[in-house]
């Protein structure tokens, strides 16, 4: 079928596709009215429980923090003990269903309609779902992650009364054994920035694009649900995913707002002097967030679209001097050896079960995987909405493919330095640093220093902005009912509000309460991921029979 009328921003397939039959028109459980000059339209209850439930949540925090910050330890300790097998099995049957899906025939399904074009530069494109798939974590994490991982790795193991390791080392550590926990390391870092993430993250897009693009659905999450719940996704089975999907998002960017706040705030203390403390974050969050509100009301090309190519040219200098200035020779040959290395412990790394590395894979990767999850619908749909006219194949490769090598490149560069520092030019000050300091005290061995951390701060700033402006756009569009054209006053109300939750899990508790707030939304999330990958399968056998 490919005359269908578009709804509400959304094109008609090109050519042949497998449009769904439904009487369902996007947007009429809409309520639509103004506040004096501001409109709105908003899915009733989508939008109503969403906002209300964190209006609660943002006043609870704040008037009493101590019980809330207790309440989220609890939480935080709970679900990384008791599902941690969860969400890891959970992320390896992603990564292969989705490398499954590229050697498939599925494979040769195109996004939009057999002769749909792609409607952005690969350029563009992969600077967007770069941009908010990332970027405030590899900010973060860059110089850090590879440095734990090596130092724990490094030393002892250790085993406490209960029988039960305390020592946060990957697998079996490599005690005493420097090229060995230098490959344990990178390849523990590469396992969390590698392919889990993307794929996790390239599922949640095709599933959006393929039931929006292909089948003619309103662009959020409960469209993917179509073939099991059919048309009951537009009643409460509906309402309850996208809710769902509502708080993982915000909560999963609140994390992240919360981290680049913290990394900027000592950048700028290690520059200039500013404190470091609650106050400076919480005025980091809100001027931060101001200028965000400046690039949604200019929309998605003409904000988020150029935000994400300035920022990935000044991450891309940022790489290349490093690499230059840096040690090059053992960088080229570090990049290597840790690909090798992933490749090689892999297989243990992604064990779901029998861990005894209990502090690795709960502290590290049960959080990370419900991170991942808890920004999938948020990266997800914001993929979605630049991706159509590309192939399923093209789409998987380059979303899950490229994006992950280009992280490798990025930990062996920024991770790699710091870690030549501490063996070859024994400099601790990176190593010994708080985390959010640690990418500054690395780059203050290299020349330029105060040139080099001011384009750290600027980065972790515009990849603040990003993450909140296209953050925005997208639980916009899930409390919208699906349309992409809602009154802008809305995508200004969650814009704010991203802020606000990020400033009262900071107050209430600081980084731990961020942690402990994603992985439980992520949790949720998981067990939507799963189902949707069995929704993307029968979508996907439709469209190749409509199309052959």
């Amino acid at each position: 079928m490919t005359d269908v009328t578009p709804q509400q921003g959304i094109p008609a397939p090109d050519g042949a596709s497998d449009v769904i039959d439904t009487s369902y028109e996007i947007g009429q459980d809409n309520v639509d009215g103004s506040f004096g000059p501001l409109g709105f339209d908003i899915h009733n209850p989508v939008f109503a429980i969403s906002a209300a439930a964190i209006v609660a949540f943002v006043f609870y925090t704040l008037a009493l923090p101590e019980q809330a910050s207790g309440v989220f330890s609890s939480m935080f300790s709970f679900t990384t003990k008791n599902f941690d097998w969860f969400l890891i099995g959970a992320a390896d049957l992603v990564v292969i269903f989705a490398l499954f899906l590229i050697v498939s025939p599925f494979g040769s399904v195109r996004l939009g309609g057999a002769d749909a074009t792609p409607d952005y530069t690969y350029v563009g494109w992969f600077a967007m779902l770069f941009a908010a798939g990332m970027g405030i974590g590899l900010m973060f994490y860059g110089v850090s992650e590879p440095l734990t991982h090596f130092s724990t790795a490094f030393g002892d193991t250790a085993v406490g009364e209960n029988g039960l390791r305390t020592d946060w080392a990957p697998l079996g550590a490599a005690t005493g054994d420097e090229p060995g926990s230098i490959r344990l390391g990178m390849a523990a870092t590469i396992y969390h920035w590698g392919l889990h993430p993307w794929a996790i993250y390239a599922m949640v897009a095709l599933a959006l694009a393929l039931f929006t693009y292909n089948k003619g659905l309103p662009l959020t999450i409960r469209s993917a649900f179509y073939p099991l719940l059919g048309e009951r996704i537009w009643g409460w089975p509906g309402h309850v995913i996208d809710i769902i999907a509502v708080f993982a998002t915000l909560f999963g960017l609140a994390t992240s707002l919360g981290f680049g706040a913290t990394q900027a705030n000592a950048g700028l203390n290690e520059l200039f002097g500013i404190p470091i403390g609650n106050t400076t974050e919480v005025v980091l969050i809100t001027v931060i967030t101001a200028v965000a509100l400046v690039s949604v009301v200019r929309g998605l090309d003409g904000g988020v679209k150029i935000l994400s190519e300035v920022n990935m040219g000044l991450a891309g200098l940022l790489a290349i001097f490093t690499l230059i200035v840096g040690p090059t020779a053992f960088l080229f040959a570090f990049f290597w050896d840790s690909l090798k290395a992933y490749v090689e412990f892999l297989p243990a790394l992604a064990n779901p079960f029998g861990r005894e590395d209990v502090n690795f894979s709960q502290g590290w990767t049960a959080f990370y995987w419900a991170w991942w999850i808890s920004w999938s619908p948020f990266v997800g749909m914001f993929i979605a909405r630049v991706s159509r006219g590309r192939s399923v194949r093209e789409f998987i490769i380059c979303v899950l493919l490229i994006p992950s090598l280009v992280c490798v490149m990025w930990m062996s560069i920024f991770g790699g330095t710091a870690i030549h520092q501490v063996l070859n030019d024994a400099y601790t000050g990176a190593q010994d640093a708080d985390l959010p300091l640690q990418l500054f005290k690395m780059l203050d061995q290299l020349p330029l220093a105060s040139i080099t951390s001011f384009i750290g701060i600027v980065l972790v700033i515009v990849f603040f902005v990003t993450s909140s402006d296209s953050g925005s756009l997208v639980i916009d569009t899930i409390t919208a009912g699906g349309k992409i054209d809602a009154p802008m006053p809305q995508r200004v109300f969650w814009c704010i509000f991203e802020g606000a939750v990020a400033i009262a899990l900071l107050l209430g508790g600081g980084l731990a309460a961020l942690q402990s707030m994603v992985i439980s939304t992520g949790l949720l999330f998981t067990v939507v991921l799963l189902i949707m990958c069995y929704c993307i399968l029968r979508g996907l056998q439709s469209e190749r029979s409509e199309t052959k």
